[in-house]
């Protein structure tokens, strides 16, 4: 009781001492800043501000009152002339003396934390309207768009796996490579016959070293598709495939039909840089938006579970 006294006092001090020193004009227009910097806006690529969580937010900033003070006029009468308040040390100390009542107060209230985690507009896009999907119901589909001789899809490669042998049942995984130029579609070609041949998971990360480590783009220099053939054609035969086998497969009908589907997947969602993920039709989103190849992979998991909880 008498620690509370004692607060109390000091606190009607304060408020004394602050109420009866206010700069005058001169001093506030010499110690006021010219103008305020404006907010800082996270660099492309950083998101570390969408996750932070902020301080205890102050209390709203006090309204500056008007004060009336008299000027005498030459014919002896007076003019009434409104002054501005002081907003500035005056009430600074004031917020503080009752934040430190408010502290002495046994009923104080904890306040809120800040935002959530992941911010949409910031750590993804929503996609409205929300697409169709091509997996049955009850299951989440996560595509991933990505490019072989993409150098960040090649780091983030083992991320990807690691995660995808690590998700939940309910989770619907499918790597769809980009088909912008001739160039990208010969890499997606290659996929898609490794694919058909059944040897996509033994050999999709032999493709990524070929291409990164080995120096072997897999694609003719020139464009020209017949050698870009017998470049992968060599590839193949290298890593156990029968040459007839694989050049049966290259001009499949089922290849060609999966190259169309991945034409238009990266057209309806407006794919313009890999790699990125897009969730079950409704998100999308990619390293630069998550902050990080760890935060990608994390915020991909946790949009799955927000929409399988729905």
């Amino acid at each position: 009781m008498r620690a509370s006294r004692s607060i109390l006092l000091l606190c009607l001090t304060l408020i004394l001492v602050a109420c009866s020193k206010h700069p005058s004009g001169s001093e506030r227009a010499a110690s006021s800043p010219k103008g305020r910097p404006s907010a800082g806006v996270p660099a492309a690529g950083s998101r570390a501000a969408a996750s932070a969580v902020p301080a205890n937010p102050a209390a709203p900033p006090a309204i500056a009152g008007n004060s009336k003070t008299s000027r005498p006029n030459q014919d002896g009468s007076e003019t009434m002339e409104e002054s501005a308040g002081d907003n500035g040390t005056h009430n600074a100390l004031l917020a503080a003396v009752a934040s430190t009542v408010a502290a002495a107060t046994p009923t104080a209230a904890a306040q809120p934390v800040g935002p959530t985690l992941w911010q949409p507009g910031i750590n993804y896009t929503l996609i409205v309207p929300a697409q169709p999907t091509s997996v049955p119901a009850g299951q989440i589909e996560v595509l991933e768009f990505f490019w072989y001789a993409c150098p960040h899809c090649y780091d983030l490669d083992s991320q990807v796996e690691a995660w995808r042998k690590s998700k939940p049942a309910y989770v619907s995984f499918s790597r769809v490579p980009v088909t912008w130029s001739e160039g990208h579609r010969s890499l997606a070609r290659l996929f898609y016959t490794l694919q058909s041949l059944g040897k996509l998971d033994q050999l999709h990360g032999a493709v990524f070293k070929a291409i990164h480590v080995d120096g072997n783009p897999l694609v003719a220099q020139d464009g020209d598709e017949a050698e870009t053939e017998r470049i992968q054609t060599a590839f193949a035969k290298k890593e156990g495939i029968p040459e007839d086998e694989f050049k049966k497969a290259y001009h499949s009908f089922a290849v060609d039909a999966n190259l169309q589907k991945a034409d238009s997947l990266v057209q309806r969602y407006r794919i313009d840089g890999v790699p990125a993920f897009v969730i079950n039709g409704k998100y999308v989103t990619d390293v630069r938006l998550a902050g990080s190849q760890e935060r990608l992979m994390a915020l991909v998991s946790d949009l799955v579970a927000l929409d399988h909880k729905h």
